[in-house]
């Protein structure tokens, strides 16, 4: 995802989510904790467990749907 595209998304749900961006070439062990192997992936965190995994290229209203759903299971 084109990373002004997730940068709006992640304006959008300001106050409800907080969103990072991982930089895999800079922090490969981090990207190896967290099981990353395709890029990209999102992963959806709460309380530090992984809740969802988008992997490739999504829609972001794909992801918006993702990211909305898991808001509610809360």
């Amino acid at each position: 995802m084109h990373s002004q595209r997730m940068d709006e998304l992640a304006a959008s749900l300001a106050g409800s989510v907080k969103v990072a961006k991982l930089n895999v070439d800079e922090s490969p062990e981090s990207a190896d904790r967290l099981g990353i192997r395709s890029i990209p992936t999102l992963l959806i965190f709460k309380n530090g467990q992984v809740l969802d995994q988008l992997i490739g290229a999504s829609p972001v209203a794909k992801i918006e749907a993702a990211v909305r759903r898991r808001l509610r299971d809360q």
